[in-house]
């Protein structure tokens, strides 16, 4: 624990708990694109018919027919040849990191990510103690030649990604890049580790290939419902070969027995009986607004701050100009009334001074309006403007 990193996340609610202050330092889906209805429904179903039994507890590796449907929707959007007894239901995609990195890592052993990486990836691993090694990101995916490097450089446990609309750069990992991944990887001892929880907010509704695809058996993928029907049931799995569940399925076990199993019913009814297809072209259509919102009023704004372009997801982040730094960016934004996220949690080994990540997928429409001329005010006036 003396060596886990800060975590941010007190700044983060404490800025949250002010309503006077917009704030794009979060990453919280749209509360009001839930289905609270539908969930309420599915809710009254559950408990009319066998309240006792969802009730109990349960199996450690979840409700088979929530697996089930998990894996045929991975049939039917990718292509890909799940089933059942290769998913494993986690309380959020959150938890398959702790427990990955349990199962995988011993002190000094070799973990690769992104860099900027995922913070609450970061902060998962970093309890095991491992040397975690960075790969640059670039806007279609990872350096190839420094993933390269890495992987047959070092032996590196597992790479952990995200191919989808990343957090918090907001990238995509392009099919070329993927393929290459891919192509490194096969016959390595290390795993890819695919966080792939944004896979479904594609703003032009159209599926990317996982690395999976090309790796088979080598590649691990984590997915969650809480971009696509709520956080708080707290549902995710993990899609893995069966010799890495069979040990994962232990280490669940042993963390908390299974995870919520009267939210697993409700949401498996809720699934059955709602198109969640629909839903999710829903909330697609309301990002993508935002996102291109948050987007056209940089470049109007603040013309002399570059930014990402994200394809899908909920995040962007942008460079600050020179000499700017992203913690006075925070804290003078925090007495403005306009929070983003510093960049620094997200770089391991330093970094981050110069950007910001930014969530576009809370705030309403006229709340990233207002929001954004906020920050614009806020950086002509640190950068003396």
């Amino acid at each position: 624990m003396a060596r886990a990193p800060e975590s941010f996340l007190n700044e983060l609610f404490r800025v949250s708990s002010d309503p006077t202050i917009i704030s794009f330092a979060g990453g919280l889906p749209s509360a009001a694109l839930i289905d609270t209805q539908g969930i309420a429904q599915a809710t009254r179903d559950v408990m009319d018919v066998e309240p006792h039994v969802a009730l109990q507890y349960t199996t450690t590796d979840g409700y088979l027919p929530l697996r089930e449907y998990i894996a045929e929707r991975y049939r039917r959007r990718l292509g890909l040849p799940a089933s059942a007894d290769e998913i494993q239901i986690v309380n959020g995609s959150q938890q398959c990191l702790d427990l990955f990195a349990k199962l995988f890592l011993n002190k000094g052993d070799h973990v690769g990510m992104e860099r900027p990486g995922y913070l609450g990836a970061i902060e998962a691993f970093s309890l095991y103690e491992p040397i975690i090694d960075t790969v640059p990101l670039e806007d279609n995916g990872p350096d190839i030649a420094a993933f390269e490097k890495l992987v047959t450089g070092e032996q590196v446990k597992f790479f952990y990604g995200i191919p989808n609309s990343q957090n918090p750069s907001g990238c995509t990992y392009s099919q070329e890049k993927r393929k290459a991944i891919a192509e490194i990887l096969a016959g390595t001892g290390t795993i890819f580790y695919e966080d792939d929880a944004f896979g479904e907010l594609f703003f032009d509704a159209q599926p990317r290939q996982p690395v999976k695809h090309y790796l088979s058996d080598q590649a691990v993928i984590s997915g969650s419902f809480s971009k696509i029907v709520a956080p708080g049931m707290r549902i995710g799995w993990m899609y893995a070969p069966r010799e890495i569940l069979a040990k994962f399925n232990i280490v669940k076990q042993a963390a908390d027995l299974h995870s919520n199993f009267l939210c697993q019913k409700i949401l498996h009814r809720y699934l059955t009986t709602h198109d969640l297809n629909d839903n999710i072209r829903k909330i697609v259509a309301v990002y993508g607004r935002k996102c291109r919102l948050m987007c056209d009023l940089f470049d109007d704004l603040m013309p002399g701050i570059s930014h990402t372009y994200p394809e899908g997801g909920m995040f962007l982040m942008a460079t600050l100009p020179p000499g700017l730094n992203s913690r006075k960016v925070f804290d003078e934004g925090v007495r403005q009334k306009v929070a983003v996220l510093p960049g620094l949690p997200f770089y391991v080994d330093g970094g981050g001074t110069d950007t910001i990540r930014l969530n576009f997928s809370s705030a309403s429409e006229e709340q990233i309006t207002e929001g954004m001329h906020r920050l614009s005010r806020v950086i002509a006036g640190l950068s003396g403007k």
